[in-house]
């Protein structure tokens, strides 16, 4: 993929990052349940690499807070520009290594990824709301973190490769 080819998709994967929660917005809960930012934050990954997909993932929540107001800037969207920011980095550099990737390739990057950003995002968690004097334990982290974000889980490792093999169909990308 050309440089103008990747920072084309990595704009539209930053628009839509932003267009995607208003889909949500009007029930807050579905918002968070379904995590509707992570999905292009992964997928920039896939397509762009990894220096992008770090770039993008770390701008959109924080854009996204500045522009519209959501998430709350502090501890929010800085901890989520965290998360954000690994999805797209690890997704990009895992799959990006191997000379060949099949679906097989995307669903362990997949896992990779959203594993290594869970934990990311529990690391600024703790150091921000340890800044504010607020607690945050380990029953909190797996909560937020893994129990209320099955939805959001399931529906990345639906979607995501879905959307891949449709553009490996059309000939697009990412598979070599």
């Amino acid at each position: 993929m050309t440089k103008t080819k990747r920072l084309v998709t990595g704009a539209l994967m930053l628009a839509l990052g932003m267009v995607l929660p208003f889909v949500t917005m009007h029930i807050p809960f579905l918002g968070v349940m379904l995590s509707p930012m992570h999905i292009p934050s992964l997928l920039t990954g896939f397509l762009c690499g990894p220096a992008l997909g770090l770039l993008i993932g770390f701008i959109m929540p924080l854009l996204r807070s500045v522009l519209f107001g959501m998430p709350a800037f502090y501890p929010n969207a800085m901890s989520m520009a965290f998360e954000l920011a690994t999805y797209g980095f690890v997704s990009g550099f895992i799959y990006h290594r191997w000379k060949t990737q099949n679906l097989k390739k995307v669903y362990l990057t997949l896992l990779v990824s959203m594993l290594l950003g869970r934990i990311i995002w529990g690391i600024t968690r703790v150091v921000m709301l340890g800044m504010m004097k607020t607690p945050f334990s380990w029953q909190i982290f797996i909560a937020d973190g893994f129990i209320r974000a099955i939805p959001a889980i399931i529906l990345q490792l639906i979607l995501i490769p879905f959307i891949l093999d449709r553009l490996n169909q059309a000939h697009i990308l990412p598979y070599k």
